[in-house]
């Protein structure tokens, strides 16, 4: 059995080396590195596949959430609702823009942002809620909008580990994540399910006063050159890295089935265990795109666990082992501890498991043989 690994890009690159290699050389010819042609075929592309009239490139997607948030005219002290159980770029760029995080708890089943916990913070100070569709899932968005529409709120979704989501509304009607609040952002991150060979990221929307207000914002605030109308940053995908998502882009869906094909396997061979809590789907099958595998361990054995699988060369990963609530640079008195009960007890309990598309079935079986053994030890 070949190596276990935690994401394997050798691999998945090895499978479309050709076409990686030929666009590279293309842009390499062509010498326009930055705003080039293929930057243009990308999003043009990528706003296709997603069905939204914008997509903004940008240079990752922290920056991609930041933008975001500078383009809808906040002010100081204007408070953004967001998960407490999320990577720390979420808060961080709400910090670094002078706003006030308002963090809440999750769902205990998804992982996702919870839903009576938004409608319990939000204030007359509320603009914001940023939702994160975590670890591929798409959150509650019908229910999010609803929120939003009824407070006067913006909705900045999240999507950077879940593009290629499906979000089914109570009317069956299907959108993609990322494309369902006023703005969504991603990240193109290399180990994401759209992932380049470095940082990228991406903003989307449907409206165009505020695309055109992005586009300015990316770009030192210039809509014509020498122009500076509004602060802006430097925040621009290369030409390399867009020709290499392009070819990328016509392999997500298939990319996507793989892992959701991968988190079946798992779950069949790891349901009806006491100490094992697999992952829940909320909807249809395509409504998760299992950027991680991640699984919830009861019986408080979490770390050992992974000490037990290093032995046998099993990677393993937690997102995340502490919530943002606790962090030393987003400590605060605003934040009561017995608000973050969910997201407190996850954090000690989750574990991801291996979760990529060269993965194979042997590999699964011999993960989840060891995952079983320990807990029958």
């Amino acid at each position: 059995m070949k190596e276990i690994k935690m994401v394997d890009l050798l691999g998945q690159y090895k499978l479309i080396s050709n076409e990686v290699n030929t666009v590279i050389n293309n842009v390499l010819n062509s010498t326009s590195f930055i705003n080039g042609p293929s930057v243009s075929k990308f999003q043009k592309n990528l706003e296709n596949y997603l069905d939204v009239k914008h997509v903004i490139p940008c240079a990752n997607g922290t920056d991609a959430l930041q933008i975001a948030l500078m383009s809808l005219g906040l002010k100081p002290g204007d408070e953004v609702i967001a998960s407490d159980f999320t990577f720390a770029a979420t808060v961080e760029v709400i910090a670094l823009l002078k706003l006030t995080p308002v963090l809440v708890d999750i769902d205990s089943r998804t992982f996702n942002i919870d839903i009576n916990a938004i409608k319990n913070k939000i204030t007359n100070k509320s603009k914001v809620i940023i939702p994160v569709h975590l670890f591929g899932q798409a959150a509650n968005m019908s229910e999010i909008n609803q929120i939003a529409k009824k407070n006067n709120l913006y909705v900045i979704e999240d999507n950077a580990q879940a593009i290629g989501s499906n979000y089914k509304f109570p009317n069956g009607i299907k959108k993609k994540t990322g494309t369902i609040g006023m703005i969504g952002t991603t990240s193109f991150f290399p180990s994401k399910n759209l992932g380049a060979y470095g940082d990228g990221g991406a903003i989307f929307t449907n409206n165009d006063s505020l695309a055109e207000n992005i586009r300015g914002i990316v770009n030192h605030g210039m809509f014509k050159r020498y122009h500076h109308d509004i602060v802006g940053v430097n925040s621009r995908l290369d030409s390399l890295q867009a020709a290499i998502l392009d070819v990328k882009l016509k392999y997500l869906d298939k990319y996507n089935k793989a892992r959701r094909s991968l988190a079946k396997k798992y779950t069949e061979n790891l349901k009806n265990q006491f100490c094992i809590e697999t992952p829940y789907i909320h909807g249809d099958d395509d409504s998760h795109v299992f950027h991680q595998y991640t699984i919830k361990i009861k019986n408080k054995k979490r770390d050992d666990l992974i000490k037990f699988l290093n032995k046998y060369k099993i990677p393993s990963g937690v997102y995340y082992p502490i919530p943002l609530h606790k962090q030393k640079a987003y400590k605060s008195k605003r934040f009561i501890e017995d608000d973050f009960k969910v997201t407190n007890e996850v954090s000690k309990s989750v574990i991801s498991l291996p979760m990529h598309t060269e993965m194979n079935s042997d590999q699964i079986e011999f993960i989840c043989e060891k995952l079983l053994t320990f807990f029958q030890l």
